[in-house]
């Protein structure tokens, strides 16, 4: 059955030119200024259908960009999920077996499971290690304005407001809820850490504009630590805050919202979202705020997730 809700603008493209990087782990490449600085990873394909990061990443590989100072690290992570894209079944390829964003607690790296994203993990686990400051690409299945997500470090909090672009934040005080991200392993992922680690949600998977979003996200981030020229962006809008409150996992097969949602919806206090058996999912609070609900709700993965506004 094809999928017809996908606006498909932006495809895959060939990365066969990039699997041999200079780090003898595949599709990883590292650029050395020779001058002292910080190292940088941009990491592009965590899920393997969210385009924008290839954009991204192939624009600073094509365009032979290189750090003024420090290191530049470009890497493309789940390029078998990649590799398993199919137009007619576009969300499909997200992952393979785990959610690449969801494996990097030690538990899991160090335990006996198997599948392709826990070998890529493992793989990529050092280059994420050696990196000070880390970019993470993603992109939303719904076509709503892209959005930083991080924990709740000052570090972040003030590089992503710098940067300026986008200007919604989803602030992590406690983590996901569902695994540790990418952007939660090892020292960025605590609080005494020097490291910035940010994820930036460019947009519709499969719209032009995601991946013209996470170039300019990029080379933004790029900027803010001196490797390349910042950019000039265009005027933003001010900073919007929200915390995440809770993350809701589908629990059931009868997991339904209460009317169709894309994101960004707000809700009363204990005004109900969505059932899944017999549990009801109400606001936690006055202005209650959805983020990424999930389109085609399936059992073990994220259904929503429950927010608040910051006040400035």
């Amino acid at each position: 059955m094809t999928d017809t809700a996908a606006p498909l603008e932006l495809l895959p493209r060939d990365l066969a030119p990039w699997r041999v990087g200079n780090t003898g782990i595949d599709y990883v490449h590292r650029f050395e200024s020779g001058r002292p600085g910080p190292h940088v990873l941009i990491n592009a394909l965590t899920h393997g259908n969210e385009f924008c990061g290839m954009v991204a990443a192939l624009h600073l590989l094509e365009n032979n960009v290189r750090p003024r100072i420090g290191t530049l690290t470009v890497s493309f992570a789940n390029v078998a999920a990649y590799h398993s894209f199919a137009p007619e079944r576009p969300y499909d390829s997200r992952q393979l077996v785990h959610n690449l964003n969801r494996v990097w607690g030690a538990e899991q790296l160090d335990g006996s499971a198997h599948s392709p994203e826990l070998a890529r993990a493992r793989e990529l686990r050092p280059v994420l290690a050696a990196a000070d400051h880390v970019l993470d690409l993603h992109s939303t299945s719904q076509d709503v304005v892209p959005f930083w997500v991080y924990p709740a470090f000052e570090r972040n909090a003030r590089a992503a407001l710098a940067i300026g672009l986008p200007a919604v934040h989803l602030v992590m005080p406690r983590g996901l809820g569902s695994g540790v991200p990418l952007i939660e392993h090892g020292r960025h992922g605590q609080a005494g850490g020097s490291g910035v680690a940010l994820v930036a949600e460019c947009g519709q998977h499969f719209r032009t504009a995601s991946g013209e979003t996470a170039i300019a996200v990029t080379l933004g981030f790029l900027g803010y630590f001196g490797l390349v020229e910042a950019p000039r962006l265009p005027p933003h809008p001010p900073a919007r805050r929200f915390e995440l409150l809770e993350t809701c996992m589908v629990e059931t097969e009868a997991f339904a919202f209460v009317r169709p949602l894309v994101g960004f919806e707000v809700f009363g206090k204990g005004e109900l979202i969505a059932t899944d058996g017999a549990r009801e999912i109400r606001a936690l609070c006055d202005d209650c705020t959805v983020f990424m609900p999930t389109r085609a709700p399936i059992v073990g993965r994220e259904g929503l997730y429950l927010t608040r506004p910051l006040a400035d």
